[in-house]
C-alpha cells in the first residue's frame, strides 16, 4: 500500500514523451513541494516543528516552514530541469546555493530546509535525468544520483558555520553526504519500507504511516542535528525512545498517537530535534511517489 502523495494535475509524463521537457519539470517540482508539507503536517514527531506546535525550536513555526517551501519550490524545478539536460554537480551547487539564499530571504535568516535542498533536489535531478532519457528509467532515484554525483558529492566545498558539518567533524559521522553519495539508504532501506509497513498496520491512515517512518528513521539514522544538539548521549536516548515506540506496537496501536507525542514532549524538554529524519521522510515521500509514477 502506498499514500497517493501525487495529485491528478501532478501526474509524471513516460520518459522521452514530448511534453518532458516542460511538464515533467513542473510536475516533479509540484511533488517535492507537496513532500515538503506533507512532512510538516505529521504529528507527532519528536522534537520537530509541525502543524501542530514548534517541537524543541524557539526561532521557528509551521508558517516559517510553509513560507520556506514556496520560495524554495522554484529552484527544485530548476534542478529537475538541470538533471534533464545533463547537468554536472557544480551547476546543481549553483542552484542549491541560489535555493538557500530565497530560504533565508523568506525565513529571515531561519535555515528551516537546507538539508532538504540538498536532498530532495538531487532526487528532483534524478528524476530530471530519469524522465529525460539520460538514465535507465527502471534505476531507483537514489542509484541515479549515486550513478551520477556520488564523487562529486563527497569532493565538494565544505559548508562553514554548519551544524551538521560540525558534527561530522567532532563525531566523524557521515551525514548527509554521505547519505546521498551513497544513493539514500535511509529512504531505500528505512523510509519507504516503514511508510509501507506503517499504512498496512495503520489500515491505509497517512499521517500515522509518516510517523511510524519518521519514528523508524531517527531509530536508524546518524541524524547530525541530533549529535549537534545533544552529543552523542542525545543521539542514542532519541534512537532508543523511538525504537522502544516501535517495538510497542508503533502506530498500531489505539492510542499510538499519546504514546507518540510522549517521546515528542520528552525530546522538547531535552531540546532534540531530530531534522535529518524529517528531511529523510520528506524524500521518502517524494521516493514513493515519483517511483509508483514511473514504474
Amino acid at each position: 500500500m502506498t499514500i497517493a502523495v501525487a495529485r491528478r494535475s501532478e501526474q509524471l509524463p513516460r520518459p522521452n514523451s514530448r511534453s518532458t521537457s516542460v511538464h515533467a519539470a513542473e510536475a516533479i517540482a509540484a511533488i517535492a513541494g507537496r513532500c515538503l508539507l506533507l512532512e510538516l503536517e505529521t504529528w507527532p514527531k519528536p522534537g520537530l516543528v509541525s502543524h501542530v506546535d514548534s517541537g524543541s525550536h524557539t526561532d521557528m513555526h509551521a508558517g516559517t516552514f510553509r513560507s520556506s517551501a514556496v520560495a524554495i519550490q522554484p529552484y527544485l524545478h530548476s534542478l529537475t530541469e538541470a538533471g534533464a539536460q545533463g547537468c554536472g554537480m557544480g551547476r546543481l551547487r549553483i542552484i542549491g546555493l541560489e535555493a538557500e539564499t530565497a530560504m533565508f530571504a523568506a525565513t529571515g535568516g531561519i535555515n528551516t530546509h537546507r538539508g532538504a535542498i540538498f536532498g530532495l533536489g538531487l532526487l528532483c535531478a534524478a528524476a530530471g535525468a530519469r524522465a529525460g532519457g539520460r538514465v535507465d528509467p527502471a534505476m531507483s532515484l537514489g542509484a541515479v544520483v549515486a550513478r551520477l554525483w556520488g564523487s562529486n558529492i563527497l569532493d565538494g566545498p565544505v559548508l562553514l558555520h554548519s551544524h551538521g558539518g560540525n558534527a561530522r567533524l567532532r563525531y566523524g559521522a557521515g551525514g548527509a553526504r554521505m547519505e546521498a553519495a551513497q544513493g539514500f539508504p535511509g529512504v531505500y532501506d528505512v523510509g519507504l519500507p516503514a511508510l509501507q509497513s506503517g499504512a498496512m498496520i495503520a489500515r491505509g491512515h497517512k499521517e500515522a504511516a509518516r510517523v511510524q517512518a519518521c519514528f523508524a528513521l531517527i531509530a536508524a539514522v546518524e541524524d547530525t542535528n541530533l549529535l549537534h544538539r545533544g552529543g552523542m548521549s542525545g543521539l542514542r536516548y532519541a534512537q532508543r525512545a523511538a525504537r522502544a515506540f516501535l517495538d510497542d506496537g508503533g502506530v498500531g496501536t489505539r492510542n499510538w498517537r499519546e504514546r507518540a507525542n510522549v517521546v515528542h514532549q520528552s525530546f522538547v524538554r531535552r531540546g532534540l530535534s531530530p531534522g535529518g529524519s524529517a528531511d529523510l521522510l520528506a524524500m521518502s515521500l517524494f521516493v514513493q511517489a515519483c517511483e509508483s509514477e514511473l514504474s
